[in-house]
């Protein structure tokens, strides 16, 4: 049984060397302020350290330069820095996260004995992790200044990063009952198949997740059409798989504030209400978005009965179907 690898030694691995210098150290060699490096240090969500503890690597002192640099040229003040920095430490955190519970999934499977070897490759594909990281978020970032410059362009920027957009909640029905039901593994397996599942239907509908919650997700889209197709298939879709009880949408449209990669607003509050309101197996959408459909082709709009949302006042759903259900 091979032992396990040292922290430190995965650490050096990973950030190109070893942590020497200390905090002291490091902001005189970025020639940085201590407060504004401090500020940085706890946006990308990492702890105070002591004056004397060594835990920064050349790495490090390099990307506080860089952060520094941002401000001293201009082209970010002070808050825009540390709002930029907390942006990255929250993503790469959850990323990280992530990508460390696919890798002890494989090591869980392999044996203990697989993870000096499984270690040593992923060293081994650092360089071209980091290409393919690098291209992803080029073409993300990319995307979404295409759609900011969109509703620029159309004369909706009155209020930054406030624009139309439908939102759509998908709730997995009788979750906490399923969980009382499996055991841990059974219910992560049922949890990542959801979100496995539901990602690949709103991207291939052109749709956006926007966040998972484990037995929710929530996405938005542009067009009514592609949001109401996108639902439509979470609703009917997902109950293929037998081991994932029936999901309810929820759909509304109207202006949304979008902040540091999620969504706010009364439309989003409007869909999570709607999707409670929904039996399993359905979609509800608000009377908005039911007006956008009516004469869409293939689809049908049903006037249910009003409900009361609290926070919301009376909210009038409709019930969206196909006009031909497959096998119908």
């Amino acid at each position: 049984m091979s032992s396990r690898p040292d922290p430190k030694a995965i650490e050096s691995a990973l950030l190109g060397g070893e942590a020497i210098y200390t905090r002291e150290e490091a902001i005189e060699l970025a020639g940085a302020d201590a407060e504004l490096a401090g500020r940085i240090w706890r946006a990308l969500g990492f702890p105070s350290q002591g004056e004397e503890t060594v835990i920064f690597a050349e790495s490090d002192v390099e990307s506080l330069r860089i952060a520094n640099s941002l401000l001293q040229e201009g082209v970010l003040d002070e808050e825009g820095v540390v709002r930029f920095a907390r942006a990255m430490g929250q993503t790469m955190a959850r990323l990280a996260d992530w990508q460390t519970s696919i890798l002890s999934t494989l090591i869980f499977r392999e044996g203990e004995d697989s993870v000096s070897p499984l270690m040593g490759r992923v060293k081994e594909l650092l360089p071209d992790v980091e290409r393919l990281l690098l291209h992803i978020w080029r073409r993300q970032l990319s995307a979404s200044a295409a759609r900011t410059l969109a509703v620029m362009s159309n004369g909706q920027d009155s209020v930054p990063n406030y624009y139309p957009l439908i939102v759509g909640f998908a709730d997995l029905v009788s979750f906490t009952t399923l969980s009382r039901e499996l055991d841990e593994v059974e219910l992560a397996g049922v949890v990542e198949g959801f979100e496995a599942t539901a990602a690949d239907i709103v991207a291939s509908g052109g749709g956006r997740v926007v966040k998972t919650l484990g037995d929710e997700v929530l996405y938005v889209a542009d067009s009514p059409a592609e949001a109401a197709d996108i639902a439509l298939r979470l609703a009917s879709g997902v109950k293929t798989h037998v081991e994932v009880p029936d999901v309810r949408v929820g759909l509304a449209s109207g202006p949304v504030l979008t902040l540091h990669g999620d969504v706010f607003g009364t439309t989003v509050n409007r869909s999570s209400r709607l999707t409670s309101f929904a039996r399993p197996g359905t979609v509800l959408i608000d009377d908005t978005l039911a007006e956008s459909l009516a004469d869409e082709e293939g689809l049908q709009v049903v006037r249910v009965r009003a409900r009361h949302a609290h926070g919301l006042g009376l909210i009038q759903p409709y019930a969206l179907r196909r006009n031909f259900e497959p096998g119908g």
